[in-house]
């Protein structure tokens, strides 16, 4: 489960990302389905609302779960905040997660995109090699929903011109994004057919994470995250088409397969 809610929410969701260029409102849905070297394991739901001040993301998700290596089970995710001009700005992040029986919850709250209170329960456990939270790392940060939500203008390298400060209740970290190409999506098995822009993204941990971490260590050495952009119909939204991550058990893949508007 944690890999998964990493990769499919940071990345998009890793996970969901979507922007709106005008202030029209707009109610749409993603659907995604997630592999791990060609076999499903998971799909997920992302719907969005925004009036033109105030926007929320709701990502659903069912991991089917792979033998010993994936957990069946759920996650839930919530964000909310003020749609302003170019930006979204958190305002309210909630995560739920169950798996094997436990319930994993976490509840942030922003104020001028700063943390002004979270809560995760059950507490994270402490030991010597997780590395503390600073007061200075909870500064100028958002969700790891809502940081993937780009007002673009148009379907250009611009949309990857980013650095994303996120703290998700139990760790901060940056994602650096790169431009590495124009594309274009041509399988038939997809919800989109079209141009499309890639990403690669660079993760790279602050605090809140295990030194020992495999995961954590994995995701800040590997070189090969990559997102691909494509436009949300006429509505001058951007999501992924793809997020995909290199793993030793092979392709870790988000994929579109439909859109609903």
């Amino acid at each position: 489960m944690p890999i998964l809610i990493r990769t499919s929410l940071v990345a998009a969701a890793l996970l969901a990302s979507m922007a709106p260029s005008m202030a029209a409102p707009v109610e749409a849905r993603a659907s995604y389905v997630l592999t791990l070297g060609g076999i499903n394991v998971a799909t997920l739901d992302v719907d969005l609302s925004d009036d033109g001040r105030r926007y929320e993301l709701d990502l659903s998700a069912k991991v089917a779960g792979l033998g010993n290596l994936v957990s069946s089970g759920t996650a839930k995710v919530v964000a909310r905040g003020a749609s302003n001009g170019q930006s979204l700005v958190s305002n309210e992040f909630d995560l739920e997660t169950r798996a094997n029986g436990e319930v994993f919850t976490v509840d942030v709250t922003y104020a001028g995109q700063n943390v002004s209170a979270f809560k995760v329960e059950p507490p994270v456990f402490e030991s010597y090699d997780r590395v503390p939270l600073e007061r200075g790392h909870l500064s100028g940060v958002g969700d790891f929903l809502s940081a993937f939500v780009v007002k673009g203008k148009a379907l250009d390298k611009s949309l990857c011109d980013r650095r994303l400060k996120i703290f998700t209740g139990v760790e901060r970290f940056n994602i650096a994004m790169s431009f590495a190409r124009n594309d274009e999506a041509t399988s038939p098995r997809t919800g989109y057919q079209g141009p499309v822009v890639s990403c690669s993204l660079d993760y790279q941990p602050i605090s809140g994470h295990y030194t020992s971490s495999e995961i954590t260590n994995y995701l800040a050495e590997n070189s090969r995250i990559l997102l691909w952009y494509a436009p949300l119909g006429d509505t001058g939204y951007y999501i992924p088409y793809r997020v995909l991550l290199g793993t030793s058990m092979g392709d870790l893949s988000m994929v579109l397969v439909g859109t609903k508007l």
